[in-house]
């Protein structure tokens, strides 16, 4: 969608069919975050309304996306009364992982076009559907199992927060980058995206590294647009050295290091799966400071700044969006317990959807 062009489009199909929207990892901005049909990110860290409705769904009209096994859980179980609209570009993605009722080959602009006049046609000959029961079920998990976090109770700062408040001071014109790992997933629940092309993101085979450099492609491709990278400091730590080009070649990215010192999301999976048998997760940034980030960013021609707590979370991202001729770098020093929640354990079904650790959704009586 967001590589046709046609999020104009998807709206209004959306808005003439009234039926939920989900939007994967990569296509975050192809529909508003705040829309009301909007029910967030599917699959792995999705939003229970998402997971939820996909697998109770009797369609689900997939345009582009790719049925990887994030948004399917384990593939036998998914949507199992679901028929399947499929639309892709590339023939070979349509039943490579789930059969395709009805396959269509073609560009996304082009498809949704069709689809809008298909649906236009039915609905003037009188044809149309009542959601309404298949909403409130929506609505009220929607209600119930909201994106949230718990406050770290060492009293460290949360990372969720952080993410969270930059994505409001910062705004919706700005563009987001983010690498891979816990804080990857944080930035696709916690900041709102509701305009397309402000997420970049390497999804797939996705790889630690990325959001350094392609923060600074962005910033050269826009370069009045301000660019923002959230970035972990394990994978900061493999394309760092890129900031000496933005500073020799005066390309002013800001980067968010969400600092917790481990591998976090190889520390989660150790924590929930390995009996907190913790190997090769502790990287020495929490507490000895190696390196320091700060001044890492200085010695390669940055700003670098420290923030520690939540009370200084927002006058220290004010100071980065003054400061617009230099590269910047935030060490933001977060709690290393933190876990990204909701989750679908690898290789389990979308109905195992934990909302927190230890909680499962509770849904009707007939879906328990």
């Amino acid at each position: 969608v967001l590589k046709a062009g046609a999020t104009d489009g998807l709206r209004q199909l959306a808005e003439l069919t009234g039926i939920p929207v989900v939007t994967t990892l990569m296509a975050l901005g192809a529909f508003p975050d705040s829309h009301p049909q909007h029910l967030g990110m599917p699959g792995m860290h999705g939003t229970v309304a998402a997971v939820y409705g996909l697998q109770k769904a009797d369609l689900i009209v997939a345009l582009g996306a790719r049925f990887d096994d994030r948004v399917t859980g384990r593939v036998d179980s998914f949507a199992p009364d679901a028929t399947i609209v499929h639309a892709d570009i590339d023939p070979a993605e349509i039943g490579k992982n789930r059969h395709a009722d009805v396959p269509i080959v073609g560009d996304a602009r082009h498809v949704i076009d069709e689809l809008i006049a298909a649906v236009t046609a039915e609905r003037a000959a009188g044809h149309t559907t009542d959601l309404d029961g298949w909403w409130n079920q929506l609505d009220d998990l929607r209600n119930r199992y909201p994106l949230g976090y718990d406050e770290p109770a060492d009293g460290t700062l949360s990372p969720q927060y952080v993410i969270k408040r930059l994505g409001e001071i910062v705004g919706q014109d700005a563009i987001y980058v983010a690498g891979v790992g816990q804080h990857q997933m944080w930035a696709s629940q916690f900041i709102s995206y509701e305009k397309p092309y402000t997420w970049l993101n390497s999804g797939g085979l996705g790889t630690m590294g990325y959001a350094v450099p392609a923060a600074m492609g962005a910033k050269v491709g826009r370069p009045d647009t301000v660019v923002w990278a959230i970035d972990g400091d394990g994978c900061f730590q493999m394309t760092n050295q890129e900031l000496a080009t933005c500073a020799l070649e005066g390309v002013p990215v800001k980067i968010a290091v969400i600092n917790n010192g481990n591998l976090g999301m190889v520390r989660q999976w150790q924590a929930l799966f390995y009996g907190e048998r913790y190997s090769n997760t502790d990287l020495g940034t929490h507490k000895h400071r190696i390196p320091d980030f700060v001044k890492l960013a200085e010695a390669l021609g940055c700003v670098g700044l420290r923030c520690e707590t939540a009370e200084d979370v927002d006058k220290t991202i004010a100071a980065a969006m003054e400061i617009n001729d230099a590269p910047v770098v935030i060490d933001f020093v977060v709690g290393k317990d933190a876990m990204v929640w909701p989750m679908v354990a690898a290789g389990t079904s979308n109905d195992e959807i934990m909302f927190a650790r230890g909680v499962r959704p509770v849904f009707d009586e007939d879906d328990i």
